[in-house]
């Protein structure tokens, strides 16, 4: 479903990714983890197509930025990016129109219901609290049932209720094989089901690694994910007193 090929993004002189590539099938769920500053974001933003880069990234066999790979492709930020002058309502319907469904209404009623937004319809975008600005970036993102859907750290704000209509619907998509990429410097925000995980760091991919292989090892995502960014190992963590110092400590 998603190709990423050598991919570089540099901004001035500092290298956000480098020389990235890994490949996703179609209906599965890759996490996409990393400290604050991995390249995480860079990467996701790459494959929709909002920044320059170097190398190559196919979606379903089509060019990233091709309308046949846009129609395809959904993708939900980090940050909402909302119109003050739209209400809630009228960005769905925007939405809606923009990417030309049809008998969209019931499928908006039934997704604001669920985040708990049906009662803010005509509230706008500037009125509403960040973390109802989220659940209607959820909403968003949702709403045109993308065969893949990318998000990035989707979980940053929301209340217990929405985190876990959220996992539901990820579900739900699963069931529906669609593919899902969720970036994520969370862990514990990840306890769904997945079936490969990518670790980066300094923009790097320091690891790619199926449930499988995972499971067969022994080892927990956490403490992958802290042998791969922090170099330390299952002893390290169960005696943090003897993990080692910092070079710079």
């Amino acid at each position: 479903m998603l190709n990423v090929s050598h991919v570089t993004k540099k901004y001035g002189k500092t290298v956000a990714c480098r020389d990235v590539s890994f490949h996703l099938d179609p209906g599965s769920v890759t996490v996409l983890l990393g400290p604050n500053g991995a390249g995480k974001s860079t990467i996701m933003k790459s494959i929709v197509g909002f920044l320059r880069y170097e190398g190559e990234i196919f979606v379903a066999g089509y060019p990233n930025k091709s309308v046949e790979a846009r129609r395809i492709l959904g993708y939900i930020p980090e940050l909402p990016s909302l119109y003050p002058n739209l209400t809630v309502y009228e960005h769905m319907e925007f939405l809606a129109r923009a990417y030309k469904l049809t008998d969209y209404k019931e499928r908006i009623e039934a997704l604001l219901a669920r985040f708990e937004l049906d009662d803010k319809k005509k509230k706008f975008g500037d009125e509403l609290s960040k973390g109802m600005q989220q659940k209607l970036n959820l909403c968003l993102g949702l709403l045109p049932d993308p065969e893949m859907l990318m998000m990035d750290e989707p979980m940053i704000g929301l209340d217990p209720h929405a985190i876990k209509e959220l996992k539901n619907c990820m579900e739900e998509m699963r069931a529906a094989r669609k593919t899902m990429l969720i970036s994520t410097h969370i862990i514990d925000s990840v306890d769904m089901l997945w079936d490969r995980a990518l670790i980066m760091q300094d923009g790097r991919i320091k690891a790619n690694v199926t449930r499988r292989e995972l499971d067969a090892s022994g080892r927990s995502l956490e403490e992958l994910f802290f042998e791969v960014t922090e170099n330390l190992s299952r002893e390290d963590m169960s005696h943090p007193a003897e993990a080692p110092l910092e070079e710079n400590a």
